[in-house]
């Protein structure tokens, strides 16, 4: 996404976009350490929701869905997912993160 500063956080993984009603909707992931789950759930919200409203003038709704190399989540990763639409399961996000943890420390290890 194209912005006229320098901003960390400037290409959300999933858009959605009601032409019709001037809203939009960003999903964000991010895989971080586990102490930094909070610190990437709060930057992806603050810089990526004033930036958007900025530039395109539209109501826009930030979900922020980090997840710790071994499956840490924040509290609010609850209340985040709710809003993402269709079926999601806590466990699976962190399952997959965990086996990604693993994939790459075998890539390294061995």
């Amino acid at each position: 996404m194209r912005t006229d500063r320098t901003i960390t956080n400037k290409k959300p993984d999933i858009t959605i976009r009601d032409y019709d009603k001037g809203t939009g909707m960003l999903i964000d992931t991010a895989s971080s350490g586990d102490t930094n789950v909070i610190t990437k759930e709060a930057e992806k919200i603050l810089d990526l929701t004033i930036e958007i409203r900025r530039l395109l003038h539209v109501k826009t709704k930030v979900i922020p869905v980090p997840t710790g190399a071994t499956g840490t989540i924040s509290k609010s990763f609850g209340q985040h997912m709710i809003k993402v639409p269709g079926k999601h399961e806590i466990k699976e996000l962190q399952k997959t993160a965990i086996l990604g943890t693993a994939y790459k420390l075998r890539e390294v290890l061995t």
